[in-house]
């Protein structure tokens, strides 16, 4: 007799409306996960998308919305327009690379490959090689320096932690800049090497310090604070402008 192994269905969700102090209504896809443990409110590209345990009622569900009316009005005024243009071959002009817009030159060659040169992004693309290949190289490219910033940082906080993480991952993340499993596998947005230097460096500090403290008691935020005493200026950065890097990667890379 043998058993099939069923993967879980996927959270149920629903669409439903919110309307804000100013009158408006905002979308809001409710999501009933029975992995949550609290509710959760986040906006992303996609739009605004609220979380749900599973024995989470609608009254408190509705109650936690009004509560975060304001603030999920703020979040809105903050999405980047969704005009912003697509990575295209021979159209893109700049591209965004640690705080700053540098000038793209675009090459003929054998392989798809980005690189930085001294004025600017350098694009090499076959003749025949369309936006898909040249997406590729771009996160290639993103990819290759984020894990040199890594690279660079790392030596220093490594001697004071109980132990290195396991492995390491950049990839886009929806909402959260970063986490560390049970299994001290550590994940970074990819998104966080188009901002600025210091926001990058104050999420990896963070993220390291869980090896210490796997909360986010007043124990873990003075390991943080010991190691990046301006921690709240790069928080703030990111409330600001996370937003908008993530969505420009989105738009870059597909």
């Amino acid at each position: 007799m043998f058993l099939r192994l069923l993967r879980p269905a996927p959270p149920a969700s629903e669409i439903r409306p919110l309307v804000l102090a100013d009158g408006s209504e905002v979308p809001v896809r409710w999501v009933r996960d029975p992995r949550a443990r609290r509710l959760r409110l986040i906006v992303s590209e996609k739009g605004a998308r609220l979380t749900l345990p599973r024995a989470a009622s609608q009254k408190l569900a509705l109650a936690f919305l009004d509560e975060h009316r304001d603030w999920l009005a703020g979040q809105l005024a903050k999405q980047p327009a969704a005009t912003i243009p697509p990575f295209a071959r021979g159209s893109t002009e700049t591209l965004p690379l640690r705080g700053a817009e540098l000038p793209v030159h675009w090459r003929d060659g054998r392989y798809a490959r980005a690189e930085l040169g001294d004025g600017g992004v350098v694009l090499q693309l076959p003749e025949r090689a369309g936006d898909a290949q040249a997406r590729a190289a771009l996160r290639e490219f993103y990819l290759g320096q984020a894990r040199q910033d890594l690279g660079a940082w790392m030596p220093k906080y490594l001697p004071g932690l109980p132990r290195p993480p396991s492995t390491f991952k950049l990839r886009p993340l929806s909402s959260l800049w970063g986490s560390l499993s049970p299994g001290d596998a550590l994940s970074l947005d990819l998104s966080l090497v188009l901002g600025r230097p210091s926001a990058f460096e104050y999420v990896l500090v963070h993220e390291l310090c869980h090896l210490i403290h796997a909360d986010h008691s007043r124990r873990f935020w003075r390991e943080v604070e010991a190691r990046w005493p301006d921690w709240r200026d790069e928080r703030d950065y990111l409330r600001g402008e996370g937003l908008a890097l993530k969505a420009r990667l989105s738009r870059l890379i597909g």
